[in-house]
């Protein structure tokens, strides 16, 4: 489980095809306490640390001393754009959520809904407006003012349609995490608000459970 709160940016640093699925090595740009076995938010995705090569581990030393390496699957390179990252690139990384913190962003599962692409991006202000495309199997799930997980990053939607939505991202988060590098036509993950789909599914639950029903129309939820 995660917030959507990006703690570090992380540098990639080898990609290896492993059969169908790859190897990702990447240097964390500041301190990271992890261990192997340890489950990480890369670019929204929930992976697993499979190895720290960091002569103390944990933490992990400054500079990116010391590799995370990550087995990504064949099912996540085909529905994420991990499978497109190269060396060099940036990438968003969270560790998952402590029962003790808070929770700053939003419930954020780290299991994409799918791949998105950024249709604009336009300067207003201090504001960067993004606006990604995506399918309607996702956007039915995008409400205004509700919230989205793009690349791992919580954002709160501005608007949205029946081909897209936007967001406006403050200067903070453009500094903090890799969306800054990003332009019009680049891949993004992205994940739902997880609430929408549980709604969803005990709406078309096909059962006699009328109390539950009645329940739901008292309070609103349902007409």
């Amino acid at each position: 489980m995660f917030t959507g709160l990006i703690e570090t940016i992380g540098a990639v640093a080898s990609v290896e095809k492993t059969g169908n699925g790859i190897r990702l090595s990447l240097r964390p740009l500041t301190d990271l306490e992890v261990n192997p076995g340890d489950s990480i938010s890369i670019n929204g995705v929930c992976l697993t640390v499979t190895e720290n090569k960091s002569p103390q581990s944990p933490p992990l030393q400054k500079g990116g001393r010391g590799d995370l390496s990550f087995d990504i699957s064949p099912e996540t390179v085909r529905s994420t754009n991990l499978g497109e990252l190269k060396a060099g690139d940036q990438v968003n990384l969270e560790r998952a959520l402590k029962l003790s913190d808070r929770l700053g962003g939003h419930i954020v599962t780290g299991h994409v809904d799918g791949v998105g692409v950024i249709k604009s991006k336009k300067q207003a202000g201090e504001y960067t407006f993004y606006t990604f495309e995506s399918s309607p199997e996702i956007l039915k799930y995008v409400v205004n003012k509700g919230s989205a997980a793009v690349d791992g990053i919580s954002l709160t939607v501005v608007e949205t349609d029946n081909k897209s939505f936007s967001v406006a991202i403050i200067p903070h988060t453009l500094k903090a995490t890799n969306i800054g590098e990003k332009g019009i036509g680049n891949k993004v993950n992205i994940e739902v608000d997880i609430i929408g789909k549980y709604v969803e599914k005990l709406l078309n639950r096909k059962d006699t459970d009328k109390g539950l029903m009645e329940l739901l129309k008292e309070e609103g939820f349902v007409k």
